[in-house]
């Protein structure tokens, strides 16, 4: 079977790191998000690929090319107008013949469930999506079943009317059938996937499991799931076996379950503490502290500098001696008050924070702000800002 991966979407809640790049493109352990789909996909024994890209779709198609690096062979179909899942599926229609998976660009799940959703669309006929368990099932597509059969899909309910804890897991087996049903089908503004499915009724299997899924939708999930992905692998690299592109000094201490990209330099007394990524080009300066971060290739953290919970974008810089408290805070994103989520900030592209600055719990700081020195800071700060004191 081919897989299509839908891959066209920006992520706005993730903003404003998704201004210049894909939300499939968000770096996890120094690789991109889809990077981890399209391996998990290899891995259950596909080798063809249609990604649907869209949105700054050049920031997909010159990374990952025609699959060669992978072993895979991959192309691309176009959604021009992001107008949901479905509609990007229909896309990708003239390059698929016969039965197919459908996964999520920004979802990263086991091998064995796309595996697992193949063989059953092979032994049933029927369209298959595989489900799994969550705690928080509201915030996802709920799943009502009966036994093997899904008996319906409700995208976020109110969690008071959640009676599952199943939600739609983003992979499904499908066959052609579905083009035409899309096309017939009726959606005020955006067509999900979804919209269809569940008028299959009684012809719409579930496959459940229960091993990795992992979902980034805001900005702390960035730091979730490359913490999830790092206790697996262990990190690309570890104190005891770091890049040899890797600069560090001799009396910096570099933990287990970090990632450090190329060219990464950790000057002398600093500390680089589990669930942190170094992308290629990170400088982190002397006596420095970097705990539970995402950093961005070519950014700069400051001598003295503590940067805890947070993702710092590419090009930015963190002054010396400023300190990025981490801990958990109520972060607005739209018109939704999400309730002591674990963000210590975030600091967008190109993005220059001075020396002896704090930034407190949650803050986001948009593309190419400046923040002065001694400065203290709070709450989102929109792009190209210039924060003073006083």
């Amino acid at each position: 079977m081919k897989a299509v991966v839908l891959a066209a979407g920006e992520g706005t809640r993730l903003r404003p790191l998704t201004r210049t790049r894909p939300k499939p493109m968000l770096p996890i352990s120094n690789r991109p998000l889809l990077e981890h789909v399209l391996e998990a996909a290899r891995d259950a024994g596909i080798d063809e690929f249609v990604f649907v890209v869209g949105y700054k779709r050049e920031r997909i198609q010159s990374y990952f090319g025609d699959g060669d690096d992978w072993g895979v062979d991959i192309e691309y179909a176009v959604q021009e107008t992001q107008l949901g899942t479905g509609h990007a599926l229909l896309q990708a229609e003239s390059a698929i013949e016969g039965d197919f998976i459908a996964l999520n660009g920004d979802r990263i799940v086991e091998p064995s469930a796309i595996s697992a959703v193949m063989d059953a669309r092979r032994e049933s006929r029927d369209p298959v999506m595989a489900v799994t368990r969550h705690p928080r099932p509201e915030n996802y597509g709920v799943v009502e079943l009966d036994g093997r059969t899904v008996r319906s899909i409700e995208e976020k309910p109110p969690a008071y009317t959640v009676t599952t804890d199943y939600i739609n897991a983003g992979v499904y087996g499908l066959g052609e059938a579905i083009f035409d049903d899309l096309r017939a089908a009726e959606a005020e503004g955006e067509l999900a996937v979804t919209a269809v499915l569940r008028e299959y009724r009684d012809g719409l299997r579930a496959v459940p499991f229960d091993g990795l899924w992992l979902d980034v939708s805001y900005h702390w999930d960035i730091l979730s799931v490359n913490n999830r992905v790092l206790d697996r692998s262990g990190g690309s690299d570890s104190a005891r076996d770091v890049s040899s592109t890797a600069a560090v000094h001799e009396r910096a201490t570099v933990v287990d379950r970090t990632s450090l990209g190329s060219d990464v330099r950790v000057r002398p007394g600093a500390t680089v503490l589990p669930g942190t990524s170094l992308g290629d080009n990170v400088e982190v300066g002397s006596n420095a502290v970097v705990a539970n971060a995402v950093v961005f290739a070519d950014a700069t953290i400051g001598d003295g500098a503590v940067v805890r919970d947070c993702v710092v974008g590419e090009n930015a810089s963190i002054g010396p001696n400023t300190t990025v408290e981490g801990g958990e805070a109520d972060v607005v994103v739209g018109s939704d008050i999400h309730e002591d989520v674990r963000l210590g900030g975030v600091v967008g592209d190109n993005g220059s924070v001075g020396g002896g600055v704090t930034l407190s719990p949650g803050t986001v700081l948009g593309n190419h702000t400046t923040v002065e020195a001694g400065c203290d800071v709070s709450g989102r700060i929109e792009t190209g800002a210039i924060v003073r004191r006083g």
